[in-house]
């Protein structure tokens, strides 16, 4: 029988979202615009639109279709990525948009506007697989206005005070993983700055090469780490995304294929074993949930693209005192590092609150729990 959250959900989550929408409206109303020049900082609407496109469709399908891979949880895992990207990218406009109205009064927005915004709801989707299917509507819409939040506040930070702008950077579940790998080098490239000759295009085909090493890569370790000899469909899924990841972070230092080939392979291997033997014991030994692999895909993977970047700075620099300088600039890493965990301590004390009627642990997983089906309906 499927679990009666139904008051739970009314209390909580309908408030909730007629609250943040009629918001939004408010504060766009009075205080967000449309760009009405044609053609701003060189990006015009034609060469824009066909990446916008790409990002959008990586982000609510590729992300979406990735979170169908939970046998009773699928159209939650849709269902809940669509409405929190929604959520997320109208909040990102208006954190994006901060400077902008305190010094002209309002915010103009853009196609460049949403992609960005697009790329902070990306980062709340990534934190939100952690907890699939333990959490209800409400904490994921919790975690994703925190998580954009610390986003913003991360890119302020380095912009400020560092003066650091680095953004140059089941069945279905498998199509997600297409998606993301057919759309991940527009994700890495659209915000490559297009004034230097070749940028834009090195960073395309180097986001290709990462990501099909690394899917060979991930076959091949899979196979190598399973006693049977035998492919694990989830680490092809998630793990050869972890080239991607790696070249994203490492982008502006990545000048040859071979490069990127490399990054691709390792972060394959890092991944790929990471998901095998890590993801367990952090379960077993310290309770850390993970039900999509977060640490192995993501967490990892950019550890390595930003240790990868590091090194190839430093190959690149024939000075010796400018080489210590990049190694000095990148130990500043350590604010972005800290303010993560700073948020996902916050997140994770508030998202404990019984406030929110968390799922009980036998009724997680279970799309009964926050959808209605007709053909399960009990005849009265």
């Amino acid at each position: 029988m499927a679990p009666q959250y139904a008051p739970s959900l009314r209390s909580r989550l309908v408030p909730m979202l007629l609250v943040l929408q009629l918001g939004f409206i408010l504060i766009y109303a009075f205080y967000i615009e449309i760009e009405s020049n044609i053609k701003v900082y060189g990006i015009t609407f034609s060469n824009m639109y066909p990446e916008f496109h790409d990002v959008t469709v990586m982000v609510i399908l590729g992300f979406g279709y990735m979170c169908t891979f939970l046998v009773r949880y699928g159209f939650s895992g849709s269902g809940f990525n669509l409405l929190v990207t929604v959520i997320a990218i109208q909040w990102a406009i208006i954190l994006n948009g901060i400077k902008n109205w305190y010094y002209r009064g309002k915010i103009r927005i853009d196609l460049k506007s949403l992609v960005v915004a697009e790329m902070c709801a990306a980062s709340a989707l990534i934190s939100i697989g952690v907890v699939l299917g333990k959490t209800n509507p409400v904490h994921l819409i919790l975690i994703a206005l925190l998580e954009v939040s610390g986003f913003v506040l991360n890119e302020w930070l380095l912009q400020t005070l560092l003066k650091k702008v680095d953004r140059k950077t089941g069945l279905f579940s498998i199509l997600g993983t297409l998606f993301l790998c057919v759309f991940w080098p527009s994700l890495n490239s659209v915000l490559v700055d297009n004034r230097t000759p070749g940028r834009r295009l090195g960073a395309v085909l180097s986001t290709y090469l990462a990501l099909a090493v690394s899917a060979v890569t991930a076959a091949a370790v899979s196979s190598l780490s399973s006693p049977e000899g035998k492919l694990n469909p989830i680490h092809l899924q998630s793990c050869m995304l972890a080239g991607g990841v790696s070249i994203g972070v490492s982008m502006p230092a990545v000048h040859q294929p071979w490069e990127a080939m490399t990054i691709g392979f390792t972060a394959a291997v890092v991944s790929t074993i990471g998901f095998r033997y890590l993801k367990s014991h952090m379960l077993l030994a310290f309770k850390f949930h993970d039900t999509c692999a977060v640490l192995s895909t993501h967490g990892l993977p950019g550890l390595l693209g930003w240790l990868a970047h590091l090194l190839l700075q430093i190959k690149d620099c024939d000075d010796h005192t400018t080489a210590i300088r990049f190694a000095v600039f990148h130990i500043c890493s350590l604010i972005t590092i800290s303010l993560s965990l700073c948020m996902g301590i916050i997140t994770g004390l508030l998202l404990k609150w019984n406030f929110w009627r968390p799922p009980q642990d036998k009724k997680c997983f279970d799309d009964q729990a926050f959808w209605e089906f007709l053909h399960l309906a009990v005849q009265k």
